[in-house]
């Protein structure tokens, strides 16, 4: 049962999750009130080049008998400010309490779980004609494609909570969605290929080693060296195991989708299929990026995740050269040893729910719509530092 917060009599502006991302992105400095407990907010915040967020939780501005407090607490920064909580019920409460004291304030709509709902678009320039749509979820750092080439479609690492919308880009650019294919078997959101595969005519693809760690619905497997035809073009299929056992990128000419295993600045974690095989793991992510060395530094990379402090390149999107990275990245100075090392040592925690989510991406579990939502909010945590 959502918690009850004393009646204040005093009107309350608000915000929208996507209205604050859109000012906040050109250029506007805001500073957030978080009024989650402070474990929350230290787990996951909303995160920014041009946001201050500060932490008061809400229980700051009760008193014992959970009535309004007698004073501001200590740490509330002087406005304007905006407020946020996990669904947007204490942070309203706060907003309304500080704007009886003066103070210039607004509320997120929905708090966290507004901003979890965002979806960014951006176009991906390329050297071919092929269209290329990158798909960014701010909360998490998920990224997600849709290539058009003619009259074809095909979407990569799609999340359930946009399956829908993903069918409509393709429908826009006058395509149909041929194929829903997955990197690997997700362990900080839930897939979005069947959902996609549903809304359309699409095939859902999959890594074939998927099926060794329990794949159980039918999709077709595809394996290092296939091809998979595109309208005008075709998308080489590229194993890139490390991160899991089946984890395979797709590449159509100079552009790569390498999933979880390279990102813009950092390598993948080897602990989320088998913590009992991270050592393993991490050397094969070693071989794996040892098959990097082999391709031409013009190759566009564009993972399936960013962190929270990656910037966006200059045409807007998350993604950059094989030669930026080569000469950025420590884990390209490493050798063998030093390597492992790196990806082993000191590994952030877990993505939440991360075991429910992977059986609900195997088709081992099911869950409802609100379920699933619910179960991948917070971090991703899929990469280690690079």
């Amino acid at each position: 049962m959502e918690r009850q917060f004393p009646t204040l009599g005093e009107s309350v502006q608000s915000i929208t999750a996507a209205t604050l991302k859109r000012r906040l992105d050109d250029g506007e400095q805001w500073t957030l009130l978080d009024t989650r407990p402070e474990s929350a907010f230290e787990e996951w915040r909303i995160t920014h080049p041009n946001l201050t967020a500060v932490n008061v939780p809400f229980t700051a501005f009760l008193d014992d008998n959970d009535e309004p407090a007698a004073t501001v607490p200590e740490g509330v920064p002087d406005g304007p400010l905006v407020t946020c909580c996990a669904k947007g019920i204490s942070s309203r409460y706060v907003a309304g309490f500080l704007a009886r004291e003066g103070w210039d304030v607004l509320a997120v709509d929905d708090g966290m779980e507004g901003w979890a709902r965002l979806d960014e678009l951006r176009h991906v320039v390329t050297g071919s004609e092929l269209d290329v749509v990158q798909f960014h979820r701010p909360s998490s750092g998920c990224l997600a494609y849709l290539l058009v080439s003619g009259d074809e479609a095909a979407v990569v690492d799609p999340l359930r909570a946009f399956a829908g919308e993903y069918v409509e880009q393709a429908r826009k650019r006058g395509a149909d969605l041929r194929y829903a294919l997955d990197t690997h078997v997700h362990a900080d959101h839930v897939s979005g290929v069947r959902a996609a595969a549903a809304e359309s005519d699409a095939e859902v693809v999959v890594p074939t080693r998927a099926r060794e760690r329990g794949l159980d619905f039918d999709a077709r497997l595809v394996a290092d060296g296939e091809t998979l035809a595109l309208g005008e073009t075709d998308i080489d299929v590229v194993w890139l195991p490390g991160h899991t056992t089946e984890m395979t990128g797709y590449r159509v000419d100079d552009l790569l989708l390498t999933g979880d295993s390279l990102f813009l600045d950092s390598v993948a974690r080897p602990d989320l299929e088998d913590e009992d095989a991270a050592v393993e793991a991490a050397k094969q992510l070693w071989k794996t990026r040892q098959r990097f060395a082999t391709l031409p530094d013009k190759t566009v990379i564009a993972p399936g995740h960013v962190g929270p402090t990656t910037t966006p390149g200059s045409d807007g999107t998350y993604t950059t050269q094989l030669a930026t990275l080569r000469q950025g990245l420590a884990v390209f100075d490493d050798d063998k040893s030093a390597f492992v090392e790196r990806v082993t040592a000191n590994l952030p925690p877990r993505p939440n729910n991360y075991e429910e989510i992977i059986a609900l991406n195997l088709g081992q579990e099911s869950a409802t719509d609100d379920e699933m939502f619910e179960l991948e909010l917070g971090p991703n945590n899929c990469a280690v530092d690079g």
